[in-house]
């Protein structure tokens, strides 16, 4: 009977266990989170008003409940955790699937200034992750530039953008709730460095800017004209077609008497966060122009853009864990279809999935064939690695590691807390702000 670990319970970890279960009749697999809740960024990541991707939790939650996987949180691994190389002693194989848990930074001056967020951890602070900051990220701030141009920034983008109406029926925390119902913010704007064809967003996250109430989303016709492909993008693929058509009609709207404005900039790089009073006052930008092979190049002109708020969303990047091997360049762990190397010998009984195996790239579903993969690997290894010994349940053992494993049932008590807590406020399920809650919740 092979016996598993798979640390990590987003829906790379879930999908993990899953292909192991479907696959292997005997297998039993640990999903081990640092967390005493499941789903990671679907919990932590997916904006809160976002309710059919946040309805995905369901179906890993039926993975979470197979009767041969069992949900471990407040398990952490590797610094301050249960050591990889004991956590490799208790199972037969291990696979990690952590993620990329780092936000990528502008390399500017004035990064540093107060006021200048990731977008990282502005949506930690609204969906409640219990390493959230105390906020404050609105408070006194009228104009919010957002960097970047994917789907994490048209996320932060609509919620600056939202009233309270709109955000109480959500899970949002409390205190984020009633910080956003109070926020000033009434300009808000959303900057890429390159054209409307290159954008990351998909069509559907864009679009919603535009059903936002009370809310006017302007694009500047000339600044789209920049991009070659914006006269004819018959020859995109059929997402950035979509994209290029979709902030075409916005240019062609009459000007609307709305409280706030979503302004979407294109060719536009951040060159240097300006102070005002101590804290980042504008953004300064430079013009930039396609240079023939994908890229942009700067052109020597600028323009300052007022903000007191602003949140780099220019990407994630995996980080190490004690005790494996790391590519810093890539950001990744080194692997051989899922195998973990160590130098260019396979790690026996090590494994990798998700973000930390290919870097942070595609949507959720992407995370399928990802785990396939892995545990094709896993499986055609398990002869050898069903023949060394391993003890039985690891359950004590994680314990006598220093861990405080909290069970399946720790995770049904706080989410009856969650739905206390909203029913108390009047509103739905309300997430748990900060880990003393959360202890709370589960008796620790």
């Amino acid at each position: 009977m092979l016996r598993v670990a798979v640390v990590g319970s987003g829906p790379s970890g879930v999908y993990t266990a899953q292909c192991l279960v479907q696959q292997d009749p005997e297998v039993l697999v640990d999903v081990l989170d640092r967390l005493p809740c499941p789903y990671g960024l679907v919990r932590y990541g997916v904006a809160p008003d976002h309710e059919k991707i946040k309805s995905l939790q369901g179906n890993l939650r039926t993975v979470l409940e197979h009767e041969r996987v069992r949900f471990l949180g407040g398990v952490p691994v590797g610094a301050g955790g249960v050591p990889v190389a004991r956590l490799r002693e208790l199972y037969h194989a291990v696979v990690y699937c952590v993620g990329a848990s780092a936000d990528r930074h502008l390399g500017i001056p004035g990064e540093e200034l107060p006021g200048s967020w990731s977008a990282t951890e502005f949506v930690s602070w609204y969906s409640a992750h219990p390493d959230a900051g105390a906020g404050g990220f609105v408070r006194g701030a009228r104009s919010a530039v957002v960097v970047g141009v994917g789907n994490v920034a048209v996320d932060v983008a609509r919620i600056l953008a939202r009233g309270e109406a709109e955000l109480s029926p959500t899970d949002m925390p409390e205190a984020a709730l009633a910080a956003l119902a109070a926020s000033g913010v009434t300009e808000i704007h959303m900057v890429g460095r390159r054209g409307p064809s290159q954008a990351r967003f998909t069509t559907k996250e864009l679009r919603e800017l535009g059903g936002l109430p009370d809310t006017e989303v302007l694009v500047d016709a000339a600044e789209l004209a920049l991009d070659p492909a914006y006269g004819d993008p018959s020859g995109l693929p059929a997402a950035q077609r979509r994209n290029v058509e979709a902030l075409r009609g916005w240019t062609a709207l009459p000007a609307r008497d709305a409280r706030r404005r979503i302004r979407l900039r294109f060719f536009l790089r951040p060159v240097e966060l300006l102070a005002d009073g101590g804290r980042v006052g504008a953004v300064r930008f430079e013009r930039t122009a396609p240079d023939g092979h994908g890229g942009v190049t700067g052109t020597g002109r600028f323009e300052d853009v007022e903000a007191q708020l602003v949140l780099r969303s220019v990407g994630y990047r995996g980080v190490p864990l004690e005790g494996l091997p790391f590519d810093a360049g890539r950001g990744t762990v080194p692997h051989r279809a899922g195998r973990v190397l160590r130098g260019d010998t396979v790690a026996p009984g090590e494994y990798v999935a998700g973000w930390i195996k290919r870097g942070p790239t595609g949507v959720i579903g992407t995370n399928r064939p990802c785990a396939k993969e892995t545990v094709a690997s896993l499986l055609e290894d398990a002869p050898a690695l069903a023949g060394t010994p391993a003890p039985g349940d690891a359950l004590p053992l994680l314990r006598d590691a220093g861990a405080e494993p909290v069970g399946w049932d720790g995770w049904l008590a706080i989410e009856r807390a969650e739905a206390a807590l909203g029913a108390s406020l009047g509103r739905g399920v309300v997430k748990l702000p900060d880990w003393a809650a959360l202890r709370a919740a589960t008796g620790r």
